[in-house]
């Protein structure tokens, strides 16, 4: 992760400057040879240990042409880059999905899919390609176990691109490519893009919800989520990410939380439409990311999956980077999304960690306390992440 130290709530917060529910609001050129070669050393890698009396399968090495390209962003980009028509989806596939590797090698992977989608320094916008990489590695584990040692990779794949990943909902053959162009991302003449609130200029965004006609290829951010969340720093990085976007996210807002940035158009009629809509949305589907990551430690503790509880939140403490709170005054910045979940922590985490609620609470409360938001507004933004995370908490999957 890119550096970040504790900040006291208000001014110091600026130092961040630099750089759904679960239902829709859901011909590249060649590589070079040498990333064709390590696609091509990955996809034909050759079982090296055999299967022990325990019926394990054996495990695959990671080729050295692999795994230089952890150390090799750029080339790591154009390895794990499909194309805008994902003609080379299957080669990102077979670089990346291994049923065992031998050692280190899953941890490797997932730091070749860091290298690769990463933004290249604070305050750095995503390019296209490297948010088409983004959404390749997502959906190249569609219904792939993921291998020892990765998750905590993927993880931080989705807090990178944690806007684009909570807008997901559902596939949708009528987004076009699997990532926008910032042109593609801009805000319309009254303020608002489907791809997001506060979005930095110039930044290319992945869109999970890209599905093609008649293609298997589904890029599910939700369901890679409920395969890291058994791994305990993987758990953290998630939980993490989505209590930094809270604060990220309040302290941009208005006094009356609505988005500044937006001007909604009056109906035919001329009705004011409603300035808060969107932001709802968007509070609503965190709310559900961080209800789900609670139901999904209770349901792999009943199916064993989780075998000692204490151990894991132990784990997850330990991998926890700290509190985040909002800024006591409105933000005008516009940070890249890969700075949102790297912004410095407020402090140590107060409380309970795995009471989802209570840590949403503590953030909303002090913004809204700090901000002196009007009563009914606050009370109905209260209402809506409470609704939404404890419906994610008890829904049965």
């Amino acid at each position: 992760m890119r550096d970040g130290g504790a900040v006291d709530d208000g001014t110091s917060v600026d130092a961040e400057q630099r750089t759904g529910p679960l239902a829709r609001l859901r011909k590249h050129w060649l590589l070079t040879s040498a990333v064709a070669l390590a696609v091509l050393a990955t996809a034909t890698a050759v079982p090296v240990v055999l299967a022990d009396s325990g019926g394990d399968p054996p495990c695959q090495e990671i080729p050295a042409s692999t795994r230089a390209l952890a150390k090799n962003p750029a080339a790591a980009t154009r390895a794990l880059d499909p194309g805008d028509e994902l003609t080379l989806f299957g080669a990102v596939r077979d670089l990346l999905v291994h049923e065992n590797p031998c050692g280190d090698g899953g941890k490797v992977l997932g730091q070749v899919v860091d290298a690769a989608t990463r933004a290249p320094a604070d305050g750095k916008p995503h390019t296209l390609a490297q948010a088409r990489a983004a959404y390749a590695v997502v959906a190249a584990f569609d219904d792939k176990d993921v291998p020892a040692g990765m998750a905590p990779g993927l993880a931080r794949l989705l807090a990178e691109y944690i806007v684009d990943a909570n807008r997901y909902l559902s596939s949708d053959d009528e987004s076009y490519t699997p990532a926008a162009d910032a042109t593609s991302a801009a805000p319309d003449d009254t303020g608002w893009t489907p791809y997001g609130r506060f979005l930095a200029p110039g930044e290319a965004h992945a869109d999970f919800e890209h599905a093609q006609p008649y293609s298997s290829v589904h890029a599910d951010p939700e369901a890679l989520m409920a395969e890291l969340a058994e791994d305990p720093e993987a758990f953290a990085i998630l939980y993490d990410a989505q209590r930094a976007y809270l604060a990220y996210y309040l302290e941009r807002l208005t006094r009356a939380g609505t988005d500044p940035d937006y001007h909604p158009e009056p109906d035919k009629d001329g009705t004011p439409q409603s300035a808060d809509t969107w932001v709802d949305i968007d509070l609503e589907h965190l709310a559900d990311r961080v209800g789900t990551l609670m139901n999904l430690r209770a349901r792999y503790t009943r199916e064993g999956t989780i075998p000692d509880l204490a151990a894991f939140d132990k784990a997850v403490r330990q991998h926890t980077r700290g509190t985040y709170r909002a800024a006591a005054r409105q933000l005008s910045s516009r940070p890249p999304v890969g700075d949102i979940a790297e912004r410095p922590v407020s402090g140590p985490v107060g409380g309970d960690l795995m009471d989802g609620r209570h840590q949403l609470f503590t953030v909303l409360d002090a913004w809204m306390k700090a901000r002196n938001v009007p009563r009914e507004r606050a009370a109905d933004m209260r209402q809506l992440l409470d609704d939404r995370y404890v419906r994610a908490l008890w829904m049965t999957f």
